[in-house]
């Protein structure tokens, strides 16, 4: 198990993000980035995996956690200049990129738009796009009624209904706490900038080498939902997890940290290309 320290940057308009490091300095530089309604606290179960070839960052996203809470600044758009002025503020010259949920949409953006920063990208229950998903459009209904405090059913019920095998007690009650955090009007505006954006669109234009991870027993995202990511992102490779749900990286954390170990290695031979 590698120690977890907690330090915190500030990044644009002077909002300070909380962050989680781990690992050894002189590893391969690894920055996760989390989805809507979580923290630095979701990829806990990495942090304390890592090898020593990975040195890890978690940054919490603003309105999320115990990040700051500025009235505005809720886009992808937003998230991913956020997450390129973290990398400044920490200085980061270049790192491997790891999103989950919808935090890899703002992990992608940064991918495409700043590829000079980023050696790879890897996606673990990322969706290609929300639009075209019920539930989405179910959950928009429910958050856009929200009001503060928000309740602890609406976070809880969820949050079980995203894994196919048995998590941590200790580390769901840690996320139900982390998701409580959020205010109400963060969740509202989050959402809205997630479905108001073309998700499509930040699929683009990327060319840093990708891997998708992805559990078979994901309710949320089909099949075809990855392959339109594979398909957007040349030689994009997909791992599969059977019997994982849509939180791949709580279930099958030491898994996990050994796909993105493997991953980084491909990265640094020559030609910078994961042949894993």
């Amino acid at each position: 198990m590698t120690v977890i320290s907690l330090k915190s940057a500030v990044v644009r308009g002077g909002v300070t993000l909380p962050y989680a490091e781990a690992g050894y300095p002189s590893g391969t530089p690894v920055v996760f980035v989390h989805g809507l309604s979580d923290s630095w606290w979701s990829f806990e179960p990495l942090l304390q995996r890592l090898p020593a070839s990975l040195h890890g960052y978690a940054p919490t996203q603003r309105g999320h956690g115990d990040a700051d809470r500025p009235p505005d600044g809720y886009t992808p758009e937003d998230f991913a200049s956020d997450l390129v002025a973290f990398l400044d503020t920490v200085g980061i010259e270049r790192t491997l990129l790891v999103g989950s949920s919808t935090g890899g949409v703002t992990a992608r953006i940064v991918a495409g738009s700043h590829p000079d920063r980023i050696s790879g990208l890897v996606l673990i229950g990322v969706p290609a796009t929300l639009a075209d998903k019920p539930a989405t459009a179910e959950m928009n209904e429910t958050v856009q009624g929200l009001s503060d405090p928000v309740p602890r059913a609406f976070v809880e019920t969820p949050l079980s209904g995203t894994m196919a095998r048995p998590v941590a007690r200790g580390l769901i009650e840690t996320m139900i706490d982390e998701r409580l955090k959020v205010p109400a009007r963060v969740w509202k505006e989050t959402l809205r900038g997630l479905l108001e954006a073309d998700l499509a669109a930040t699929l683009a234009g990327i060319l840093v080498p990708t891997l998708v991870i992805w559990g078979d027993q994901d309710d949320f995202l089909p099949r075809s939902d990855q392959q339109a990511i594979l398909d957007a992102i040349h030689g994009t490779r997909l791992l599969t997890y059977e019997g994982a749900g849509n939180v791949v990286h709580w279930e099958q954390p030491e898994r996990v940290v050994a796909d993105i170990a493997a991953f980084a290695t491909g990265l640094a031979r020559p030609g910078g290309s994961s042949t894993q």
